[in-house]
């Protein structure tokens, strides 16, 4: 850990905390831009934890996450330093869109090229200035409009430092995930920076159970790197299970969707999850599961395509264990079952 830290030209000492504006292109209407960037640097050694959101404009989960993070006071005792880039699309938030001007897709465009498009010059700014900077990192995101993930982590189960975290951050289900080429976790993997991404909850929406689990799952990695003292052992952590695999059940036909089963819940081969019609109900079709497993995404509009992804389901070896852990997760993370006084007035 070097006495000061170089990130967008300003220096930040051990012991200090800054606010950087990492300078972007100008909009068209020759109004400046710029990412936010808030670096808090312990007075001891230790990692360097980038923490990520809206990589994608319209997922907004995990700008809340970042600011409620900073808010703890937890942040008052760190070793080695916390970069904290609440949203990394500031184009595609302000236009409350999951795209770049260019309609690039941000997270398939890594690690950037300085001369290249929009979204290259974007992804060469975080790289060369947030992930050449840290050791470990955490992107947050949360499932496409008009859909909802059950709070997961995805990673990279193959290399043991990622799945350290990974399993550290303290969620029910882990997605044994593949690097994508062109996404920052695959563009981080090359420079040998371990990074996990936390899925939970639909754009453009904040879900409080996803949030307050999301700060919780920070906390617990920054824990296991050394970065915040150990908890005091109140209850035995979650035993997270790996997906063997995973798959979107399709609609068959265009109609309207009714559907029948939640987010974690368990279902088998052949179970129904909902039904499709058209208007009159007399073309029904149904849609069952294709084998046993937990649904970890759904959509959440009923009008739908023939094709069209309606439900994520993943293979456990043991799916009703899963889903009695999903279950106390859910419990314990529910604003209206958590009787302490909440750090945070809970968003309804």
């Amino acid at each position: 850990m070097s006495d000061v830290l170089l990130i967008g030209g300003v220096e930040i000492k051990k012991g200090e905390s800054r606010i950087i504006d990492l300078k972007l292109p100008s909009l068209y209407t020759h109004a400046s831009l710029s990412m936010p960037v808030q670096v808090i640097r312990g007075r001891r050694a230790g990692p360097s934890l980038f923490v990520s959101g809206a990589i994608h404009g319209d997922e907004i989960n995990g700008v809340e996450v970042i600011r409620r993070l900073l808010r703890l006071n937890h942040m008052k005792r760190i070793r080695g330093t916390l970069i904290a880039v609440p949203v990394v699309n500031v184009y595609g938030f302000i236009n409350q869109s999951r795209y770049l001007p260019d309609r690039r897709d941000l997270n398939r465009c890594f690690p950037g090229n300085v001369s290249g498009s929009l979204a290259g010059r974007v992804a060469d700014l975080f790289m060369n200035e947030i992930v050449a900077n840290s050791t470990h990192g955490i992107d947050i995101h949360t499932a496409a409009i008009h859909r909802d993930n059950l709070p997961q982590v995805r990673a990279n189960l193959e290399d043991e430092e990622t799945a350290r975290i990974a399993r550290a951050f303290n969620m029910p289900v882990i997605l044994n995930s593949g690097l994508v080429e062109g996404s920052m976790r695959q563009a981080s993997f090359v420079r040998q920076k371990p990074v996990i991404v936390y899925e939970a909850g639909e754009a453009l929406r904040f879900d409080e159970l996803s949030i307050r689990a999301g700060v919780k799952g920070v906390i617990s990695v920054m824990r296991e790197l050394g970065m915040l003292p150990r908890a005091r052992a109140r209850k035995r952590p979650i035993e997270p299970f790996v997906a063997r695999s995973s798959t979107w059940v399709r609609a068959t036909q265009s109609g309207i969707l009714r559907g029948m089963v939640a987010l974690g819940a368990r279902v088998k081969k052949d179970d129904l999850l909902g039904v499709i019609a058209d208007p009159f109900g007399e073309f029904e079709q149904q849609v069952v599961s294709s084998f046993d497993g937990i649904v970890v995404g759904r959509t959440n509009i009923p009008l739908v395509n023939e094709g069209e992804a309606l439900f994520h389901i993943a293979r456990f070896s043991s799916p009703d264990a899963v889903s009695g852990t999903v279950e106390a997760f859910n419990y314990e993370f529910d604003p209206g079952t958590d009787l302490r006084q909440p750090d945070e007035i809970p968003i309804v």
